[in-house]
């Protein structure tokens, strides 16, 4: 079985007040500085931050901008009506297509041996199925 650890750690430890401990001289030092630098150039430090909020206004309409996703192209309005038939006459064309090159698929079958045109017909049919078939899908 595993041993059990106990730590005897002081609860009011964490990790900030760790961190504090042993960064609190350089932190102080810094903080220090920058009053120091901020009284003697108390002007200098107001023009760059009116400086930095200009660029940044002019950076966010500009480079950062991202344009508006473009509006969709607008719908035709048609009528339930007028689309179902539509969706009939190319079911039936379809169709139409469809017995047509199983017709052709057929007699290029029963072919004993195919010529080097046939063989490009049958490709070019049964690529044509293919696709109408994905259309119907």
């Amino acid at each position: 079985m595993w041993k059990r650890i106990h730590s005897n750690r002081d609860p009011r430890d964490t990790l900030y007040s760790e961190i504090q401990k042993e960064f609190s001289s350089y932190f102080t030092v810094a903080g220090n500085a920058f009053k120091n630098l901020a009284s003697a150039y108390p002007k200098f430090l107001f023009g760059c931050m009116i400086f930095l909020m200009a660029l940044s206004i002019v950076l966010s309409f500009t480079i950062f901008r991202h344009p508006d996703k473009k509006q969709p192209a607008e719908v035709k309005k048609v009528s339930p009506v007028e689309d179902g038939f539509s969706q009939i006459l190319q079911a039936a064309g379809n169709i139409r297509a469809t017995m047509q090159l199983k017709q052709m698929v057929d007699s290029l079958t029963a072919k004993k041996q195919l010529s080097g045109r046939d063989s490009i017909l049958l490709d070019s049919a049964l690529s044509r199925l293919a696709k109408i078939h994905q259309t119907l899908k």
